[in-house]
């Protein structure tokens, strides 16, 4: 905290507390003075009412002044200057003077405690030169007297400024500069109180370094601190100026969003993880609903970074927010309507430019609240046990919608479907598997079950047990958001992987960070050179695609080859003359 800056505890609700009991205490120290002053009443008529106003001031700093601008507080600074230099010309004796003009004390603590130093010296320098002035005028002050009041007041001023910057810094992380744990309560209430009274949207995001403790282990604590600092600073770059981004403990950041709600404020936290793609990051984000209060939202915040985490880490997650046990009671419902779709993202095989699979995805639209974001609904799902149902649900139907296809066109396509971590730990998991095959119909060969490759250390020997399991069936095991886990590498010699799916974050900037091009080309080859095929998610534009190509990639997925949709609508891409090339290995 610098001495220029504005202090950190010089929040609206705090200087509306703090100026509202200086007015009330300057008021009552002047009616107390008066009542010792040793002068007919008619004398301190004009005194009083000037004591009267300052009580009244009070009460309205009091009880309107947190909704008032920063400005507004110098506007109340000076008015108090005007008063209290008036009142020392107007006393009718010196004792009743000096005790008025020592009430410039609390001016200038006031000041040296609202503003940054060079407004709190100018306030201070006319509260006192108004002070000695006052006095001079007077006639019956000694000029030393006059300036010993100042040298007290002068005194209270660097005392004051110094203490509060100290508790400034006492909201600071010395490690990062950010925010600290208590800082970030702190300005959480003082968003809640304006939120409770605007009614603006607002949203809160908690955000963990994945693997951070490895960084610390294998590369020294000194390593792990400037990651921190780093990340610290690539945020806090990014965000707007009304953001609050603070190092709530450990490796763990909180973030708060005023004016954003929940979907937007998501977007905003993606774009922060994708700053820093080689560390992965897992985000919980919840928006404020009314009525809820501070630790319920931060509680909701935390929710959602544990289903971030449970999916897999290295993504993020959106609340669904109190009204979840609803959500869940209405998809609950429509599971057994039969009302959640499955949508499909072709699968490009590079060489051929012909679709040779798709990724199956749940899309839900609500009665009432329309489309439900996935994040939220397979959130609400995780957290409150519906997972298996849900994704036994899209399993079924993905492969009797492919085998239909089949039947009807000749048309086989590889089908990819993600499983969480609650899935693959379930013993039951695997019966349903082999269930929904011998239903459909629908070959296991043709069948990809898409992981990720921190779901499976999080679930360990149970998870990896699943996978042999699933890969002596004839499934392919493919690990998706490839690179976003820390020790991907050594992962690939303990799992049964036959596809890799590079994380988007990866293709995001292959044409515009050589060494990720080069970084991209190295996984690429040393993928071929095991035997694993390939796929680039994540593509958006044709140079992307045109890098993929000449890197030797063999797959791409993403909105350049086909956005999510209905089955019916993925065929219309087909090229009838092209024939069925071999699919993914």
């Amino acid at each position: 905290m610098k001495w220029s800056a504005v202090p950190e505890v010089a929040t609206p609700r705090v200087m509306t507390q703090a100026l509202g009991t200086l007015y009330l205490f300057g008021g009552c120290a002047t009616l107390l003075a008066l009542l010792g002053a040793d002068a007919p009443w008619a004398e301190r008529a004009l005194v009083s009412s000037l004591a009267v106003s300052a009580l009244a001031a009070g009460g309205v700093v009091l009880r309107f002044g947190s909704r008032w601008p920063r400005p507004a507080f110098h506007i109340a600074v000076l008015q108090a200057t005007v008063v209290v230099v008036a009142g020392v010309v107007l006393c009718p004796d010196v004792p009743t003077a000096l005790a008025i003009g020592a009430l410039t004390s609390f001016l200038a603590m006031a000041a040296c405690f609202f503003f940054s130093l060079p407004l709190a010296i100018g306030h201070t320098a006319l509260a006192l030169s108004g002070l000695t002035a006052g006095l001079l005028v007077r006639g019956d002050v000694a000029v030393p007297i006059a300036l010993s009041l100042d040298a007290m007041v002068l005194g209270l001023s660097v005392v004051t400024r110094g203490l509060v910057l100290r508790a400034s810094s006492a909201n600071r992380d010395p490690l990062t500069g950010l925010v600290n744990r208590r800082g970030f309560d702190q300005a959480l209430h003082e968003l809640m109180r304006g939120v409770a009274r605007t009614g603006e949207p607002m949203s809160a995001a908690l955000l963990d370094l994945d693997h951070f403790k490895e960084i610390n282990d294998r590369q020294g604590h000194d390593a792990g601190d400037r990651v921190l600092r780093q990340v610290a600073e690539l945020w806090g770059r990014a965000l707007p100026p009304t953001a609050t981004l603070a190092r709530h403990g450990g490796d763990e950041f909180a973030l708060l969003l005023p004016g954003l709600r929940g979907p937007a404020a998501l977007t905003l936290v993606e774009q922060l993880r994708a700053r820093h793609p080689e560390i992965g990051t897992s985000c919980g984000v919840a928006e404020h609903q009314p009525g809820e209060s501070a630790a319920q939202l931060m509680r909701h915040a935390d929710l959602a970074l544990y289903t971030a985490k449970a999916a897999g880490r290295g993504r993020c997650a959106l609340s669904a927010g109190p009204n979840s046990a609803d959500l869940v009671s209405d998809l609950r419902a429509a599971l057994d309507a039969g009302e959640v779709a499955v949508h499909f993202q072709p699968i490009l095989d590079m060489r051929t430019d012909a679709i040779v699979g798709v990724e199956a995805l749940a899309r839900w639209t609500h009665p009432e609240r329309g489309e439900v974001s996935p994040e939220v609904f397979v959130a609400a799902a995780e957290r409150h046990g519906l997972m298996p149902r849900l994704g036994e649900h899209v399993f079924r139907s993905a492969c009797a919608q492919l085998a239909e296809l089949h039947a009807t066109t000749g048309r086989r396509l590889r089908l990819g479907v993600n499983v969480s971590g609650s899935e693959l730990s379930d013993p039951g998991y695997l019966a349903r598997v082999r269930a929904v095959l011998a239903e459909t119909g629908w070959p296991a060969s043709e069948t990809v079950i898409e992981v990720t490759e921190s779901l499976v250390e999080a679930e360990s020997s149970t998870a990896v047990a699943a996978l042999d399991k699933l890969r002596a069936l004839g499934c392919g095991i493919a690990i998706d958001d490839f690179g976003t886990g820390y020790s991907s590498l050594s992962r690939l010699d303990t799992l049964p992987v036959v596809i890799l799916k590079l994380d988007s974050s990866f293709i995001a900037t292959i044409n515009t960070s050589p060494r990720r091009a080069t970084l991209l080309r190295s996984i690429v080859g040393m993928a071929h050179v095991l035997g694993l095929d390939v796929v680039a998610e994540g593509v958006e534009t044709a140079e992307q695609d045109a890098q993929l190509r000449a890197i030797g990639c063999s797959f791409g997925q993403g909105w350049l080859y086909g956005r999510p949709a209905p089955l019916a609508d993925v065929a219309t891409l087909f090229d009838p003359a092209v024939g069925t090339p071999a699919l993914l290995a």
